[in-house]
């Protein structure tokens, strides 16, 4: 039998809440009718933002949301995006589907979806086709109070107050969408743009974020560091994190795969993909301790999910994908990852929140479903800001091809401030239930709360003709022995237990 040990006297790091953070770009239909429907429209709303999809949101207790990209952010001006929507200028979106942009959502929108959610504010800058004067400028609209000519033109457009920056990207992919730099030429911009975006109030300081590495790049994350850690060791290179985008797609870039049609090996080959994710967070963090061995800057892992072929009879821009039982699994496995790495991991954005890619919900007209995604973060909630426990897993087989093989589980343990243990378990095989006995040091404990989210059809997912395929339900095969628990997890599930004195 597979054993989990926990040693719950040793807590390794916190788990800060923004790993569970989210990303919405003006991408497809994720902003513009999957969260914003403007004001006169019949789909309730307050302010314009999707009613059933802010409360649906609000339960996953969403720490921070990111925007406007994505490769949108280095082609996106913000002022085309504030005053009064009449007059705001309309472009075209040349990285998404080549639709018009009215820029109808703007700053102020976004400020606005971030406080009916309570969640912090990630606004990524334009650093591949703006100026510094136009960062530094936005940066003192949205944060300065003061007499400025950008706080005043704030207040002309009806927001009195400053709004709170926690964290600014500074570019987005500027190894490639982002202006295709060299890793050093970037790093040089960066210093220099990053030192226009100022802390106007120092109860309230912007984390900046510096743009990292697409997967494996190795060579752009020791080229920035370098670069921006030159005479400003003490700074820590100017950055607060460092970001990592990664994303599965199953039968490569060019491909890509169904999100929906794939056989057994497909699936082994789709998860050893998101396992990777741990080799990528060891490998970029081991470039990183070179340059800052007390981890100062954090792992900003701020665009990750699955990328799949878009869904047949929809625009190829717009990035519109169904969601299954797979998808659980991966976002099961990503976030034990980020969990186990807390250490160096400190923010990180599913890509993306609705309509695009790996999303929490799905909206078609005044309709929303939510995916197995968004179930499996509802339970991993639990986790946020509590403190990652010592846990490993023995007696487990690989399962799948050879080329391709994978941990029949994946844990991660964390304790909340009340005494609560959190343990999240993923089995991975397709064809068994696995047993774990789960041992905990400090004898007996009680089952507060037992989860799971699974469907014996690997495919399964949710429509909006059939809205509840795959959902979060009590798990209660499970039983207590000598003081251990012993959990028959079944295939393709995604389960959490939470213990307590």
């Amino acid at each position: 039998m597979a054993k989990l040990i926990i040693n719950e006297n040793k807590e390794l790091s916190t788990i800060e809440p923004e790993i569970y953070g989210h990303f919405s770009e003006h991408l497809g239909r994720c902003i513009y009718e999957g969260i914003y429907v403007g004001e006169n429209s019949d789909i309730p709303n307050v302010n314009g933002m999707r009613t059933d999809v802010v409360e649906a949101l609000k339960e996953l207790k969403v720490p921070m949301l990111r925007w406007p990209g994505g490769c949108f952010a280095d082609e996106y001006h913000w002022k085309d995006g504030i005053g009064p929507k009449e007059t705001r200028k309309k472009m075209i979106n040349t990285h998404w589907g080549g639709v018009v942009e009215d820029n109808s959502f703007g700053t102020h929108e976004f400020m606005e979806l971030c406080r009916q959610l309570g969640c912090k504010t990630y606004v990524n800058g334009n650093l591949g086709s703006g100026t510094v004067q136009e960062m530094s400028e936005w940066v003192e609209y949205m944060t300065f109070n003061g007499i400025s000519p950008m706080a005043d033109l704030r207040k002309e457009n009806g927001h009195e107050e400053p709004w709170n920056v926690n964290f600014f990207g500074v570019g987005n992919e500027n190894w490639g969408c982002g202006g295709n730099m060299t890793p050093e030429f970037y790093a040089n911009e960066y210093r220099r743009y990053q030192t226009y975006v100022r802390n106007y109030d120092p109860e309230k300081p912007i984390k900046k974020v510096c743009c990292g590495a697409n997967v494996d790049d190795y060579f752009w994350t020791e080229g920035v560091m370098k670069t921006c850690f030159s005479h400003a060791e003490w700074a820590h290179g100017f950055m607060d994190y460092l970001s990592l985008h990664y994303y599965v797609h199953p039968e490569g870039w060019e491909i890509k795969g169904s999100s929906t049609d794939f056989d057994g090996d497909v699936w082994y080959k789709t998860l050893n993909k998101a396992l990777h994710m741990d080799e990528l967070i060891t490998r970029h963090g081991t470039i990183m301790d070179k340059y800052d061995p007390e981890k100062k800057v954090g792992m900003c892992v701020d665009e990750w999910g699955a990328w799949y072929t878009c869904e047949p009879g929809t625009n190829p821009g717009f990035l519109y994908q169904q969601n299954t039982v797979r998808d659980a699994l991966i976002a099961g496995i990503t976030l034990n990852i980020f969990n186990k790495h807390s250490d160096r991991v400190k923010i990180a954005a599913l890509a993306q929140m609705v309509n695009v890619l790996q999303s929490v919900l799905l909206t078609e007209g005044d309709k929303m479903i939510k995916t197995p995604t968004y179930h499996v973060m509802h339970m991993y909630r639990h986790h946020q800001g509590a403190k990652l426990l010592e846990s490993s897993v023995t007696g487990i087989d690989e399962i799948g091809p050879d080329e391709w093989k994978v941990p029949k589980v994946t844990e991660s343990v964390s304790k909340d401030k009340d005494g609560v243990i959190t343990i999240t378990l993923n089995n991975l095989s397709i064809e068994a239930a696995e047993e774990v006995e789960i041992q905990l040091s400090n004898g007996e404990y009680k089952v507060a709360e037992s989860r799971i989210v699974t469907n014996s059809d690997m495919h399964a997912h949710n429509t909006f003709e059939a809205p509840e395929e795959v959902v979060e339900k009590d798990f209660a095969d499970y039983e207590v022995k000598n003081g251990n628990i012993v959990a028959k997890l079944p295939a393709n599930s995604v389960v959490e237990i939470r213990v307590q004195k």
